[in-house]
């Protein structure tokens, strides 16, 4: 059995504030504004339009046989912040329609600005319950599973999964409103895979050089920055040599390019995308110095 302690409990409080801002998302812009969604909630905002059936109700039956998919596949834990999530959703999709506020947000001259709205509240939404370790149900699961078993981005998933339903719905919704509820999918597939992955993005630096030593020895003293060796083989003359590899904030991409330039202009250097970084110097407290010299 799951212990419940001081994580576990932050971690299911996200998970209810992603659903909010989705739920949110859901009753003040999409459905004041026509716009459809995909997965479970776009399935909802189907039965609302042409049965007028409340959107928290469907979504929470709907959501059923996709649970006992989500047991085959992820495990007691999971399963249960899938539940609590679900639960959430259905909740919040049933509170924000009593809350005024999805009254004062009026949005319907703009459908542009709707989809940038909808898509990004939305993105952040998911982002927040899937960082933490849970789903809204409905293609959530779906997306979860496939990031679990193939590795494939959820947000990537859930953009496949979306444009399923949409289709679908352009048996109620014009070709303009389709279109900007296609954008609005795009832009909630991206928020969501930065939310879940990690807002701050640094940059890992490859360097090869001759004066390897000289550069790391910089690279420790000027930067306050770990680095390591890996042992590497030329192509060409197969000549075994170090490379450098050190990851950096995007502020500091231009120091170390220009300090790699001074010991040496003819350095090979491969600067990469690094979504997140954990450890000394991103997650906690770099080590101080003097402006030159580590303590």
């Amino acid at each position: 059995m799951q212990k419940i302690n001081s994580k576990t409990i932050f971690e299911l409080l996200m998970i209810a504030l992603g659903c909010a801002i989705y739920g949110l998302s859901l009753d003040m812009i999409s459905v004041p504004n026509k716009l459809a969604d995909g997965g479970i909630s776009g399935i909802s905002l189907l039965l609302k339009h042409f049965w007028g059936i409340n959107m928290g109700l469907s979504s929470l039956i709907l959501n059923i046989p996709l649970l006992l998919l989500g047991y085959r596949f992820m495990g007691k834990r999971l399963l249960s912040y899938t539940i609590w999530g679900t639960l959430c959703l259905s909740f919040f999709l049933w509170f924000w329609r009593l809350i005024p506020i999805i009254y004062q947000l009026n949005l319907e001259h703009d459908l542009f600005l709707s989809a940038i709205l909808a898509g990004t509240l939305s993105g952040i939404g998911l982002g927040l319950v899937f960082r933490y370790h849970g789903t809204s149900g409905g293609s959530d699961i779906i997306a979860r599973i496939g990031q679990m078993k193939f590795g494939i981005p959820s947000g990537q998933l859930l953009l496949m999964c979306d444009a399923l339903v949409l289709i679908v719905s352009l048996s109620y919704l014009d070709l303009k409103h389709m279109m900007y509820t296609l954008l609005a999918s795009f832009i909630l597939s991206r928020v969501m895979d930065t939310v879940q992955q990690g807002a701050y993005t640094a940059k890992g630096v490859l360097i090869i050089s001759d004066n390897y030593e000289k550069i790391g020895q910089m690279i420790d003293l000027k930067l306050d920055r770990g680095f390591t060796y890996f042992k590497a083989m030329g192509g060409y003359q197969k000549k075994e040599r170090p490379v450098i590899y050190v990851v950096v904030s995007p502020r500091e991409v231009t120091t170390i390019k220009n300090l790699i330039s001074r010991e040496d202009p003819n350095a090979f250097v491969s600067i990469i995308d690094v979504h997140e970084a954990l450890g000394e110097g991103f997650t906690y407290k770099q080590k101080q110095g003097h402006l030159l010299f580590r303590k």
